[in-house]
């Protein structure tokens, strides 16, 4: 049981790096949720940020910042992450209501969906992340006594090391349509890691299935560098993104995917802001501009 084990076992993972970058967006639902106007509502979402020694001090609600919603990482980029968080719910529920009943959620992080979405009763949710991000939420959920609405399959694996024999292993059946989401995680990525994932994801479903992810398309990431979004990530929580993410050319991932009979769309997160009438619109020297959201379908033959 992860209530046995060592604090810093558990703690492995979110406190530092990328894994840190899962609690910058639980702070970021947890503002969300409390909004009068709120796009998406995860009631966990605070008690992650507040669990984590590294982020005692984040806000997990806009009346904590001094500055409101005028600044720029609490405000504005807090908004982009509720506005992802709805229209990923939105995906992920259409999806499962027309033929997918497995859910794959990659790098899965602090991702509470399966315990706060209402899903189809016969939905698994599969959640692929390291051991240590997945031990710490399963330490803050557990002592919230919190329940899944649907079948849970935590998939502690690292996607540089053999998940799918993992992912299969756990019960994933690659004969059953399916719906995946790579939230966030991409631009973490190698170039030919993101081509192997995509890949992957193709080669384990079969028709009727989906796939959903964020993807960047800036040609000089630096060129944002002082960017209002990524200035203040660094300088209030010492996050800096751009040392993070990688830095060589990214593939065409809905190209490839088009290329091999998928049906993709790709949107800029500001046709969401404008169709829900709330959310981040384009500003100069804007971090998000290069931002895009990618819905693929896997069709009939």
């Amino acid at each position: 049981m992860a209530g046995t084990a060592p604090q810093d076992t558990d703690m492995e993972g979110v406190d530092a790096g990328v894994g840190l970058t899962a609690l910058l967006v639980a702070a970021a639902r947890a503002i969300e949720t409390h909004r009068h106007d709120s796009l998406a509502q995860d009631t966990y979402a605070e008690h992650f940020v507040r669990a984590a020694p590294a982020c005692a001090d984040w806000p997990v609600r806009i009346e904590q910042v001094p500055d409101g919603d005028g600044n720029p990482l609490w405000g504005r980029f807090a908004r982009y992450f509720g506005l992802r968080t709805r229209v990923l719910d939105d995906f992920l529920l259409r999806s499962v209501r027309t033929s997918a009943r497995q859910v794959v959620l990659l790098g899965a992080g602090l991702d509470t969906r399966a315990f706060r979405l209402d899903w189809p009763s016969d939905c698994v949710v599969f959640e692929i992340d390291r051991a240590g991000v997945l031990a710490f939420k399963h330490q803050v959920l557990t002592d919230l006594t919190a329940s899944p609405k649907v079948k849970r399959v935590p998939v502690p694996v690292d996607l540089r090391a053999d998940w799918v024999t993992a992912l299969t292993t756990a019960g994933f059946d690659p004969a059953a349509p399916s719906v995946w989401l790579a939230e966030g995680l991409l631009f973490y990525l190698p170039s030919p890691a993101e081509t192997y994932l995509i890949d992957t994801v193709d080669r384990l479903t079969t028709e009727g299935s989906a796939l959903a992810f964020e993807a960047k398309l800036e040609k000089d990431l630096q060129a944002y560098r002082d960017s209002p979004i990524y200035t203040a990530t660094r300088e209030q929580i010492g996050i800096d993104l751009l040392h993070l993410f990688d830095k060589g050319p990214r593939p065409d991932s809905a190209g490839d995917l088009t290329a091999k009979g998928w049906s993709t769309s790709m949107h800029t997160p500001f046709d969401f802001s404008r169709r829900h009438r709330r959310g981040p619109l384009p500003e100069p020297n804007d971090a998000l501009e290069g931002n895009r959201w990618v819905f693929a379908h896997k069709p009939s033959p």
